[in-house]
């Protein structure tokens, strides 16, 4: 009897035991979601933030080129000309670099997931 009851006892303990682990595992799991959502939402505000100033700030750049441009070169049609030919070719080099880019992004967001 006296090895029945230890066996109850031990198993009793392995139960409680086992039943923190996973609670406690639970509770780890879900504070590595929220830490993750909150980078993702933080890196995305940021992102449009930033991203939509420099867009803007862009856009004025370009006009304001265009237009100077236009006045050295005498002709507007060829200064629009001019700048969208660089602006395709900007495009054409971010596309060739696209792996790259990939790849960097990819290194950044295991580290992100992987080490925090």
């Amino acid at each position: 009897m006296n090895i029945i009851q230890s066996i109850k006892q031990t198993t009793a303990k392995a139960s409680i035991q086992g039943e923190n682990y996973l609670e406690t595992s639970k509770r780890y799991f879900e504070l590595k979601v929220f830490q993750q959502l909150t980078l993702a939402m933080s890196f995305a505000v940021k992102t449009a933030l930033i991203g939509g100033l420099l867009f803007l700030a862009l856009v004025f750049m370009l006009v304001g080129a265009t237009i100077a441009l236009g006045n050295y070169l005498k002709s507007m049609v060829l200064s629009t000309l001019l700048i969208s030919l660089g602006l395709i070719i900007l495009a054409l080099i971010g596309y060739a670099l696209r792996k790259k880019i990939d790849r960097k992004v990819i290194k950044n967001m295991a580290s992100e997931f992987f080490e925090h």
